[in-house]
């Protein structure tokens, strides 16, 4: 299965959960940045959404494409934040979410780059392996 999802990439991440300790236990939460960037991606992922979860070992190969701006050019490499492995946790919960697998632990192979584009979105391709 593959598709590509036009939009602008969020750049918030899974990394900027937040920590706050209610009666002595830690409770984790999403601020509204993370929230946002969660619901962003929840509406355009579930469009794609399979008919049932993939079983077994997943391949996932994802392509950041973020607007080109600043003098780059189509289909460079972008080499500044946010990191490819920091974008890719909140996509795998999303996926995970819409019922593209069981658990984003089933992804054993994982093929990630970004890249500045004249087309902003996601392309996305998963395969069983």
């Amino acid at each position: 299965m593959q598709f590509f999802c036009p939009m602008q990439p969020p750049t918030t991440t899974a990394q900027m959960h937040q920590v706050s300790v209610v009666n002595g236990k830690p409770h984790f939460y999403d601020p509204p940045e993370v929230a946002a960037a969660r619901a962003k991606l929840l509406s355009a992922i579930c469009q794609h959404m399979p008919p049932a979860p993939m079983d077994g070992a997943v391949s996932l190969l994802v392509k950041w494409c973020f607007p080109a701006a600043g003098g780059h050019r189509d289909g460079e490499y972008r080499t500044t934040k946010p990191d490819c492995d920091n974008l890719q946790k909140l996509l795998k919960d999303v996926m995970s979410q819409c019922g593209f697998w069981r658990d984003d632990a089933q992804v054993c192979r994982e093929i990630v780059e970004k890249f500045w584009a004249n087309i902003p979105g996601i392309y996305i391709r998963v395969e069983a392996l």
